[in-house]
């Protein structure tokens, strides 16, 4: 029997079908370094990446650079962004390289290169800001792709982080049927781009906004699905954000809504124990995933503005930080939503 094991496992391993991870492009020699453009940003390797940015009038006294979501793009800061430039804060929210109109759109980049882009960019930012405050505030994967840059040897040079749903649901805590086919999946069938079945996606509610949920269903810059290679990518990259969060030198919000239907609460909550006394959290108790897009949005862009003025200010909205325990979050989201 164990000598047939070694075969069979053998025969698998022959069948493996190559992950799939972009690589640095090769500039051309005339290459003028990374830029900002009006609506791309010139990475380090000369990636063209799509930019939106909303300005203030006048200099801002801060400028957030915006790191979207899985299958999402930088349109994930189109509702909270206007209202920061009223308040006199620029918004600089990049397609990451694999979505929106950066290259090679459904190809995952991989930990190193999405990093470094995140790092190009803040960069730029601060070479046109030099006297903002300069946050940088990831969603979901972004605050992933976040977590994993500040904790590094070479932290981009913002001033604060801000993880909104950070996506932190890593091997560990994956259950054992999820890594079995996910390897399966990603060693055999690399290329092949899944879609969730209707009756989840029926059932999982991303954000109360319907209106804004159907607005992304018709958004052709969405992506609907992802390589196997890709999720594996992902599911790797959010195991490293889980062990990063608290890592950083800069002051740090985590953000988490109560009926967050996508990072389940035992990871949210792990992770959000290890930042430091000094940072800070919100368990919202009306908020789902997407937390800037839901119907209460405007107070989580109000708390997100608070701490980027001063980090230790008591929250606008009031939000209890995130407890250390899912029954215990349960019972603080009961409290406060009969308030």
């Amino acid at each position: 029997m164990p000598r047939l094991l070694i075969v069979l496992t053998a025969l698998a391993l022959s069948a493996c079908t190559p992950l799939l991870v972009q690589r640095p492009l090769s500039p051309p020699a005339a290459f003028s370094g990374p830029r900002l453009e009006d609506d791309r940003v010139v990475s380090f390797d000369g990636a063209r990446l799509g930019l939106q940015h909303w300005d203030p009038v006048g200099d801002p006294w801060a400028v957030i650079v915006g790191v979207h979501g899985m299958n999402d793009y930088s349109n994930a800061f189109h509702l909270a962004a206007p209202w920061w430039a009223s308040q006199g804060v620029a918004t600089y929210a990049f397609d990451q390289r694999g979505f929106g109109r950066s290259p090679d759109r459904g190809v995952w980049a991989g930990e190193a290169l999405m990093t470094e882009d995140l790092r190009t960019v803040v960069a730029l930012v601060r070479r046109k800001f030099p006297h903002a405050i300069i946050a940088v505030a990831g969603e979901s994967m972004g605050g992933a792709v976040a977590a994993v840059a500040f904790a590094s040897d070479r932290p981009p040079a913002a001033d604060r982080l801000i993880l909104m749903s950070p996506a932190v649901w890593g091997w560990k805590e994956q259950p054992l049927p999820n890594k079995t086919l996910l390897w399966f999946a990603a060693n055999f069938t690399a290329g092949k781009v899944y879609e969730p079945p209707r009756w989840l996606t029926s059932k999982i509610k991303p954000t109360d906004n319907r209106e804004e949920l159907i607005a992304m269903g018709r958004d052709p810059k969405m992506i609907w699905g992802a390589r196997s290679d890709a999720i594996f990518g992902l599911v790797s990259l959010m195991s490293d954000a889980s062990d990063d969060v608290g890592r950083a030198s800069v002051p740090t919000f985590y953000l988490h809504g109560a009926h967050d239907q996508i990072i389940p609460k035992s990871a949210a909550y792990r992770a959000a124990a290890h930042l430091k006394p000094a940072d800070r959290s919100a368990n919202y108790a009306n908020g789902y995933h997407l937390l800037m897009r839901d119907h209460e949005g405007p107070i989580v862009w109000a708390d997100v503005l608070s701490f980027i003025r001063d980090p230790q200010a008591p929250l606008p909205s009031g939000a209890p930080p995130i407890p250390h325990s899912p029954a215990r979050g349960a019972e603080i989201a009961r409290v406060a939503g009969g308030l």
